[in-house]
């Protein structure tokens, strides 16, 4: 193989080894027990490690069952100045959050406890699915 060759197919198997998931920023709140009923699975319990989307990432129920890996990226307020764990956790849509942004997830508060203080009450994040 000549060498263009060999730096083509080098190239293109580091292309496909990468992820081509971008992370979304936005930010996070949580909701507290009971989790059920929900919008996806009724009175179905799936756990804890959930979230209800914002209508827009809902998409109608579209999203019901989705998985997001979220992770805190920093504080939205002066409340605590350094909410973040340094840890992600991954959550199921569950719900729809009517009442959330569009660059909002609410999270369940044992979900949102693993990524943050939950006295910070709302934090930046980045999700990826």
């Amino acid at each position: 193989m000549g060498f263009m060759t060999k730096a083509f197919t080098l190239l293109a198997i580091v292309a496909c080894l990468t992820s081509v998931a971008h992370a979304i920023s936005g930010q996070a709140t949580f909701y507290t027990p009971p989790y059920v009923p929900s919008s996806c699975f009724g009175f179905e319990d799936r756990g804890v490690m959930i979230a209800a989307a914002n209508p827009g990432l809902f998409n109608n129920g579209a999203a019901c069952g989705t998985r997001y890996r979220v992770t805190c990226t920093g504080r939205t307020n002066d409340g605590v100045l350094q909410p973040c764990t340094g840890r992600s956790v991954d959550v199921t849509i569950v719900d729809l959050c009517p009442g959330c942004g569009s660059n909002q997830i609410d999270l369940s508060q044992e979900a949102f406890a693993v990524i943050a203080n939950p006295d910070a009450g709302r934090i930046n994040i980045d999700y990826t699915r």
